[in-house]
């Protein structure tokens, strides 16, 4: 079999168990769980023999017009690079944990077909973005996960929140695709073609006429859908879908596509130094912003939604110092330990036996009872701080590698402020990312607060996923280092001296001051008597404590209580930490300007249409009615009425005559 007839089953195969589970879902339940895996399974199995056949040489294309347009044709196109085969690698692997995962998760979920059938098409729609060659067939797998994550993030229909955020998921990323849309109209007719190798080909002999408009307007929808500074806040609400949704969600669909469509049309950006500042500033607010919020959540899905966001921007950053091979390098070593935390996050909220425990100032007790999921957590926490040898450091310190090459001055590239802008920023997000990975680690494992009901054990195809992940997690960093360059662009990956030494330092430094702040506020909360917290409603302690460490109150004497929410996150953040805890307002400033305009001009135009309008609408057909009515009150079939008003005519019309003819 052909390399090209794998390619096209990698992504046929979740389509059609998404069909086949959709049909069989109620008259043959029995085949739900082997059709949601077996064909992701099977997409992962070819999508790594057409890696293998790939590796890394010239890439696989083929083509067949999809349909006659009579101006721009739309084909059918394959374009697998080194970058497309190894993200369908981790794409595959990541989709197969999940569906392996959700077959023990969502065991007595009523909607568990349905459910399975959204995720194989995801996993299609994403294999069709990485493996398509036309903007088009691309623009449809988006398009496709759009809704997909629309219905899954809604998969609690019942719940309030889940049907607001899956609306707020939806409106936000449609808002970016808009000028995305048209962003791709405009570079298929400066390239006379919606080919990626045409388009790439036009941008190396300089056809673009206007390369800034293009890229700023692909920028909005690539920020809308890997969750960008300003179209970012729909991610962290889609923590109200099922926790392997979030996985698959943050881990390699979706959030990954903007940053891969970026990596893949790169020189498209790189004609426009105006759209790589504009990138690198992104990124960099993107970061920092992401990395305060994280420390100030106390929902453990929120932290790692914060985190994805955060995670995202070193990838936008390394994209924005014209480093393709650091950003997709990154999105890999991410792919693994993300999915790794919040499947593990599911583990912790499956022992709680409901998604409202997953407060982590309310844990207690857990390494205990979820040891499998607090071993792999541990490791991929490390992977996310960067703490070498886990795989993390490897690919962070590759993009802080790209950003100091740059700075020292305007390559062909990038410019050198996106440099020092990603460099600067990056450095002060590796401290915020230990620091509430470290806080995330405390309270989760070592918290004091209430302890969950037991629920038992959790079941052997739960915790079996996460040792697999648990693998590429620690390992993969370094040894993909080694090799991915001949797979991307020959940019050397390996960690440089400065920027390891600067990235490892600043990390081990929020990790420790983090510790130091949980071990204080700890002190602190174990003096708050056992009294104070029984006089508030359902044993409050954690607004005791708050306020008890606040206002810095006097020792109540040595007495311990639980729960205990000995947050260090208060305490490092101090003022900042109400604000960050909200997202730094940034809904409330939208409701403010577009949401409440937009609302208030609905009314007014419902106003008019219902005062105005309808008031001569109305008019209108009452005139012809009174007419009506008169006229007919005039019919009464009576000749003699007839006859007397004949008369009565006549008279008048004389009278009127004499008037006129002694006038004259």
């Amino acid at each position: 079999m052909t390399t090209t007839t794998l390619a096209v089953l990698v992504p046929l195969l979740p389509f059609l168990g998404a069909a086949a589970g959709l049909l069989l879902g109620r008259t043959a339940p029995g085949f739900v769980r082997p059709l949601a895996v077996l064909p992701t399974l099977a997409a992962l199995v070819l999508a790594a023999i057409v890696a293998v056949r790939q590796g890394g040489d010239a890439s696989i294309t083929a083509a067949t017009e999809l349909t006659p347009t009579g101006s721009i044709p739309i084909e059918l196109a394959l374009y697998i690079d080194g970058f497309a085969a190894l993200v369908a690698l981790v794409v595959g692997l990541v989709a197969t944990c999940v569906q392996i995962y959700s077959t023990g998760y969502l065991r007595d979920d009523p909607r568990y077909p349905s459910y399975a059938a959204l995720v194989s098409l995801f996993t299609s729609a994403m294999f069709l973005v990485v493996y398509s060659g036309d903007l088009i067939v691309l623009l449809v797998g988006w398009e496709v996960m759009g809704i997909c994550s629309y219905f899954l993030v809604g998969h609690y229909w019942e719940t309030p929140e889940a049907r607001a955020a899956s609306i707020k998921a939806f409106l936000v990323t449609k808002l970016g695709d808009v000028p995305f849309l048209i962003g791709l109209f405009a570079l298929a007719t400066d390239a006379g073609s919606f080919r990626i190798t045409k388009v790439l080909d036009t941008v190396a002999h300089g056809g673009l006429d206007h390369p800034t408009v293009i890229a700023l307007l692909l920028l909005a929808g690539v920020a809308g859908k890997s969750a960008q500074f300003p179209l970012h806040t729909w991610l962290p609400d889609a923590m109200a879908g099922p926790t392997p949704v979030s996985a698959l969600i943050h881990a390699a669909t979706m959030v990954a596509a903007g940053v891969y469509f970026i990596a893949r049309l790169l020189p498209v950006f790189e004609a426009s130094s105006a759209a790589m500042v504009t990138l690198a500033a992104m990124a960099a607010v993107t970061m920092l912003g992401s990395g305060l919020a994280a420390l100030a959540q106390d929902d453990i899905k929120r932290v790692l939604a914060y985190s994805t966001i955060g995670q995202l921007g070193y990838m936008t950053g390394a994209l924005a110092v014209g480093d393709r091979g650091a950003a997709v390098f990154h999105l890999l070593s991410h792919g693994a330990f993300k999915a790794l935390l919040f499947l593990a996050a599911g583990v912790i909220i499956h022992a709680a036996g409901t998604n409202s425990l997953a407060a982590m100032s309310r844990m207690s007790h857990l390494r205990e009872r979820v040891p499998d999921a607090f071993w792999t957590m541990t490791v991929a926490l490390l992977a996310l701080a960067a703490i070498p040898p886990f795989s993390g450091f490897f690919s962070k310190e590759s993009v802080l590698g790209a950003a100091e090459h740059i700075t020292a001055g305007h390559t062909e590239h990038a410019p050198g402020a996106a440099g020092w802008i990603v460099l600067v920023a990056g450095l002060v997000t590796a401290l915020l990312t230990a620091a509430y990975a470290t806080r995330l680690w405390l309270l989760t494992f070592q918290g004091r607060g209430a302890e969950a009901p037991d629920h038992g054990r959790q079941p052997l195809t739960m915790t079996v996923v996460l040792w697999v992940l648990a693998v590429p997690s620690l390992a993969l960093g370094g040894l993909a280092y080694r090799t991915l360059p001949d797979w991307f662009d020959g940019n050397d990956l390996a960690p440089t001296l400065v920027t390891s030494v600067l990235g490892t330092g600043v990390a081990l430094a929020g990790g420790l001051v983090t510790y130091a702040a949980w071990r204080h506020r700890a002190g602190l909360a174990a003096r708050v008597p056992l009294g104070a917290v029984a006089a508030h409603p359902e044993g409050d302690a954690g607004r005791v404590e708050a306020e008890a460490i606040a206002t810095h109150a006097p020792a109540y004497g040595d007495v311990a209580f639980a729960p205990d929410p000995a947050d260090p996150g208060r305490l490092l953040l101090g003022p900042l930490h109400r604000h960050a805890a909200v997202g730094f307002h940034l809904d409330a400033v939208y409701q403010a300007l577009f949401v409440r305009p937009v609302q208030a001009g609905a009314r007014l135009v419902r106003f008019l249409d219902h005062e105005v309008v309808d008031t001569y609408v109305r008019g209108a057909g009452a005139l012809p009615r009174w007419l009506g009515a008169a006229v007919r009150r005039a019919q009464t079939g009576n000749v003699q009425t007839y006859v007397s008003a004949l008369l009565a005519g006549t008279v008048v019309l004389a009278v009127a005559a004499l008037l006129v003819a002694s006038g004259a």
